[in-house]
C-alpha cells in the first residue's frame, strides 16, 4: 500500500484507473476487501476523485445503462448478498466514506433533469421547489434554466443515487424480475429507515470524525423554514424565484437529525413526487399562476439573464410518463409502515403537547420530528402517488400491492408495538386517539374509497385474488368505529363556510370572558378549519366533493353488490360444472371414451378457478357483502331480496345468450352491461375453431416434437398423392365410402362462421387428406404402447402387432361406415 500511496501522489489519477481496471477483472470480495483498505488509508483528497465513480458502479449510472452491482436483484441466496451487505451497511466502510468527505465538504453535481417531473418543471418554470432539500443547491450555467445542476454534499448524493436506483429502467436478464421483499436493495432500506429513523433512542452519531471534530450537517434548515413550512402547509401561496433562493443559517436543533431529515425528504421526492401534467396544473393555484407572470415580466427587463430557451414553459417542459413497478410500490409500502411505527413511538406527552406549548419545553428534535413527519412530510405526494396508481394500474392481481399500501397508511393503529389487544383484526375498535388523523387524511379514505369501487366494478371478482382485494377493503372500512370518524369528517367538511368568519380568540378562558361552550366552539372550529385546509391543499379550491357516505356513492356500493352477487353464482355454476365433469369422467374416458372437444370450456373458467380455489371466492365475497352492510348500514333484509331476485333472473339458459349487445354500423356493440357479463362469466359468445384443423395450438395432452413432425409427413404424402386421394373419395361404391370416412373431416361442411359482425353463415368443404396428428396425442401413444405390451405377452411380435392394429382399425372403419348413421340417430 505504501507504494500504491507514493504512485498516487504522483499521479492523481492512478487510483481510479487502478480501481477501473481491477472491477472488471477481480472478482468482487477481492474488490470490497481493497476499497475497504483504500477508505481507511487514503485522504479525502483522493477518495474525493473516487466517490462517484464508486456510487455509480455500486448503484449504476441513473440513465440506467450501467447495471451496478444489481442490488435489486440480488437475493441471500447469493454468494455476494453477505459482502454487499456488510460494505453498505449504515456502518459500514461505504456510508464511512461518506462522512469521511462530509468532514470536507465536497460537493457532487446532479442533473436538474433526473429530479421528478414536478420539482424539475418548477425550477425550469424559474420557481423555487417547496422542498427545503433543494434549496441553495442550484448552479447556475450561461447555457440556461434547462441546463442546471444540483450541488448535493456527499451523504445527499448517496442517498440520492441509491433511492434513484429504484426508478431506474434497467435491462435485466431474461428471466429476471426485481419485485422480490427479499432483495438486498429491499433489506438495505429497510435498515436504512431503522437506523437513521429510529423508533427507540436516537440516530448514533457519525462514526468518523477527523482533527475538527464531528461531522456535521452541511446544509441545516434556515431559521424561517421550520417543520411547519415544509410540505404543503406553507403559510405564502407566493413562492420563491429560484434566483432569490434564501440564506441558511445555522439552527443547532438540526445538528442532531440532518441525516434522518435528508433521507426522508431524498426518498419522498424520488419515489413519490410523481404525478401527470393535468395534476400539476391543477395544483398551481392562480396566486403562484401570477407570481410565474411577474416574475416572468420582471427577469425581462434585467440585462443579464441567464437564457431560457423557447417554448420553456409548464406545457412543454412537464413530460413524465409515471408507470411505477411492483418493487417501487412495495418499497414505498415498506416506507409508509416504518414511518407509522416511527411517529407512533412518539411519547404520549409529547404527543398532545400543542405547537405554541412543545416549543417552550426541551423536546428534542427527534421528537418533534416524530410528530410532524407524516402529515409535513408524506401526506400530499403519498396521496397523489396512491391516486395515480388507483386510476392507471392494470384491472388484475398485481393491484394488490398497491392495495396493501393504501390499506397500511389507513391503519396507523396496527403499526404502534402494543401487543396487549387480544382481539382479531374484524372485531378491534379503533381507538378515539385515531380522530383526528383520520380526520386530517380525510380524502385518501373517501376519495381513494370511490376510486376502488370504480376499479372494482369493472374487475373479474370470479378470480379469487380479485374477490379477497374487495374483502379487504370491506374488511378494513368495517371496523368498529372508522366509519363513524369518517362521517364525523365529512360532517366537519360540510360545515358552512360562515363557521370560519366567526372564529373567537383561540385561547380565551373562561376568567377573561369566555365560557366553556365558547371553548367547545373553538375546538370544533379549529376541527372544521383543519380538515378544509387539508382537503382543500390535496384537491384545490374548486375540488367537488362526493361524499362517502352519500346517495351517489350508496348507489355505486348497491351497484357493487349486485356484481358480487353474480360473481357469486358464477363461481358456483363453475364450480358445479367442474363437479359435474370430475363425476362424468373416469379412467376409461381417458382411454379415448370420453369427450375430446376442444372449445368445451365453461365460460370464465380458469386453471386456478376450480376447486379450493372457487370455495375461497365464495368465502371472500360472503364476508365482503357481510361487511359492506355494515359499513353502509345496509338492510339485510332488503338485501336478501336483491340477491334472490338476481338468482331469479339468472337462470342456467341465461348464461347461454349472446352477452347484451347493440346494433352499430359495423354489427354488434358491446354495452357496459355486456362488458360485465363477459367478464363474471354470465354469458358468452359461443366461439369454436373454423380454420385448419392441423394448424390449431399444440395443447397439453399432445407432443409438440410428434406433431410437427406428423405434421411435415402428412404434407408429403397430402401434396404427393392428393390427386388420387381426391379421386377414390369421388367413388359410390364401398371403397369411396371408405376413403371419405378416413380421408376427409365429416364435420368440415356442417360448421359455419359465426360472427357477431356478420350473420351469414358459410361452408367451406375441405379437400380429403391424411391426417396423422391424432397419433401425436399421449393418450394415443400410451394405447399404443398398452397394445404392443399386451402383444409381448402373447407371444406376438412388433409386425404381428401392427398388423392387429392396422386390421382392427380397418374393421372399425369399416363397421362406423355402415351403422354409423343409425348409432347417431339413436
Amino acid at each position: 500500500m505504501s507504494y500504491m500511496a507514493a504512485q498516487t501522489l504522483q499521479q492523481p489519477g492512478f487510483l481510479l484507473a487502478n480501481l477501473k481496471a481491477d472491477s472488471s477483472t477481480k472478482p468482487l470480495i477481492l474488490r470490497c476487501q481493497e476499497l475497504v483498505k483504500i477508505i481507511d488509508e487514503y485522504p479525502a483528497k483522493e477518495l474525493h476523485t473516487i466517490f462517484p465513480w464508486l456510487v455509480e458502479t455500486v448503484f449504476g449510472s441513473l440513465d440506467g445503462i450501467i447495471a451496478g452491482w444489481n442490488l435489486r436483484l440480488l437475493h441471500s441466496r447469493s454468494n455476494e448478498y453477505n459482502i454487499v451487505m456488510e460494505f453498505l451497511n449504515p456502518s459500514g466502510p461505504m456510508m464511512k466514506l461518506v462522512y469521511k468527505l462530509q468532514a470536507e465538504e465536497y460537493k457532487y453535481e446532479i442533473p436538474v433533469n433526473y429530479l421528478p417531473g414536478p420539482v424539475k418543471a418548477c425550477i425550469q418554470e424559474g420557481v423555487l421547489p417547496d422542498c427545503p432539500l433543494f434549496h441553495n443547491k442550484l448552479q447556475f450555467p450561461l447555457s440556461g434554466l434547462l441546463m442546471l445542476n444540483l450541488a448535493l454534499n456527499p451523504f445527499e448524493f448517496f442517498m440520492f443515487n441509491f433511492a434513484y436506483c429504484l426508478i431506474t429502467p434497467k435491462n435485466y436478464p431474461p428471466g429476471q424480475h426485481a419485485s422480490s421483499t427479499d432483495s438486498a436493495y429491499f433489506v438495505l432500506v429497510d435498515t436504512y429507515l431503522k437506523y437513521f429513523l429510529p423508533s427507540e433512542g436516537n440516530v448514533p452519531p457519525s462514526p468518523f470524525s477527523d482533527s475538527r471534530g464531528s461531522v456535521t450537517a452541511p446544509s441545516p434548515r434556515s431559521s424561517s423554514v421550520s417543520f411547519a413550512g415544509y410540505g404543503v402547509h406553507s403559510p405564502s401561496l407566493l413562492k420563491h424565484h429560484i434566483f432569490h433562493q434564501p440564506s441558511v443559517n445555522a439552527d443547532p436543533a438540526a445538528q442532531e437529525i440532518w441525516r434522518s431529515e435528508t433521507l426522508l425528504q431524498m426518498f419522498v421526492e424520488i419515489w413519490l413526487h410523481h404525478y401527470s401534467l393535468e395534476m400539476y396544473q391543477k395544483l398551481q393555484s392562480p396566486q403562484v399562476k401570477l407570481a410565474l407572470l411577474q416574475y416572468r415580466l420582471s427577469m425581462s427587463s434585467m440585462p443579464c439573464q441567464p437564457h431560457a430557451p423557447p417554448g420553456s414553459g409548464t406545457l412543454h417542459t412537464y413530460q413524465e410518463p409515471f408507470s411505477p413497478t411492483e418493487e417501487h410500490v412495495l418499497v414505498v409500502r415498506l416506507l409508509v409502515k416504518h414511518l407509522h411505527a416511527f411517529s407512533n413511538s412518539l411519547k404520549p406527552e409529547q404527543l398532545s403537547a400543542s405547537p405554541s406549548a412543545h416549543s417552550h419545553t426541551h423536546t428534542s428534535p427527534l421528537e418533534e420530528f416524530k410528530r410532524v413527519v407524516m402529515q409535513r412530510f408524506v401526506q400530499q405526494k403519498l396521496y397523489l402517488f396512491l391516486q395515480h396508481c388507483f386510476g392507471h394500474w392494470p384491472l388484475d392481481a398485481s393491484f394488490r400491492a398497491v392495495l396493501e399500501t393504501w390499506l397500511s397508511y389507513i391503519q396507523p393503529w396496527r403499526y404502534t408495538g402494543e401487543k396487549t389487544n387480544p382481539q382479531p383484526d374484524q372485531n378491534r375498535t379503533v381507538p378515539d386517539k385515531w380522530e383526528s388523523f383520520v380526520q386530517e387524511n380525510l380524502l385518501v379514505y373517501t376519495k381513494l374509497f370511490q376510486v376502488f369501487l370504480n376499479r372494482a366494478v369493472r374487475t373479474d371478482l370470479v378470480n379469487a385474488k380479485n374477490a379477497l382485494m374487495v374483502f379487504r377493503v370491506a374488511k378494513v372500512f368495517s371496523q368498529p368505529n372508522l366509519a363513524e370518524m369518517i362521517q364525523k369528517g365529512e360532517q366537519l367538511f360540510l360545515e358552512p363556510e360562515h363557521v370560519l368568519h366567526h372564529r373567537q380568540p383561540r385561547y380565551l378562558t373562561p376568567n377573561q370572558g369566555g365560557s366553556f361552550l365558547s371553548s367547545r366552539q373553538r375546538v370544533v372550529t379549529d376541527m372544521v378549519f383543519r380538515v378544509k385546509s387539508q382537503v382543500y391543499a390535496l384537491e384545490g379550491q374548486d375540488c367537488q366533493y362526493k361524499q362517502m357516505f352519500g346517495s351517489e356513492l350508496r348507489g355505486a356500493v348497491m351497484k357493487l353488490i349486485q356484481i358480487i352477487a353474480q360473481a357469486r353464482q358464477t363461481a358456483k355454476r363453475i364450480s358445479d360444472h367442474s363437479n359435474e365433469v370430475a363425476a362424468n369422467t373416469s379412467f376409461l374416458s381417458w382411454f379415448g371414451l370420453g369427450s375430446s372437444d376442444l372449445n368445451n370450456t365453461f365460460a370464465g373458467a380458469e386453471p386456478e378457478d376450480s376447486g379450493e380455489v372457487l370455495k375461497k371466492t365464495h368465502e371472500f365475497l360472503d364476508r365482503a357483502l357481510e361487511n359492506l352492510c355494515q359499513i353502509f348500514k345496509l338492510n339485510q333484509g332488503q338485501l336478501t331480496q336483491l340477491i334472490s331476485n338476481l338468482s331469479s333472473s339468472q337462470d342456467d339458459g341465461n348464461s347461454k345468450q349472446l352477452p347484451d349487445c347493440i346494433h352499430g354500423e359495423n354489427g354488434l356493440i358491446l354495452t357496459d352491461l355486456g362488458r360485465r357479463q363477459i367478464i363474471n362469466g354470465l354469458r358468452r359468445f359461443d366461439i369454436h375453431y373454423q380454420g385448419d384443423p392441423e394448424l390449431q395450438p399444440i395443447r397439453s395432452y399432445e407432443s409438440a416434437l410428434l406433431v410437427r413432425l406428423f405434421y411435415k409427413i402428412s404434407s408429403l404424402v397430402n401434396n404427393r398423392f392428393g390427386g388420387h386421394m381426391n379421386a377414390l373419395c369421388s367413388r359410390p361404391d364401398l371403397l369411396g365410402r371408405l376413403g371419405r370416412h378416413y380421408l376427409t373431416d365429416p364435420d368440415s361442411t356442417v360448421r359455419a362462421v359465426h360472427s357477431p359482425l356478420s350473420r351469414r353463415p358459410s361452408e367451406r368443404n375441405r379437400e380429403p387428406r391424411l391426417s396423422l396428428r391424432v397419433l401425436a396425442s399421449y393418450r394415443t401413444l400410451l394405447l399404443l404402447l398398452l397394445f404392443y405390451a399386451f402383444g409381448a405377452l402373447l407371444s406376438f411380435g412388433p409386425v404381428s402387432s401392427t398388423l392387429l392394429i392396422l386390421t382392427g382399425g380397418f374393421l372399425y372403419g369399416l363397421f362406423m361406415m355402415l351403422f354409423g348413421d343409425k348409432l347417431k340417430t339413436h
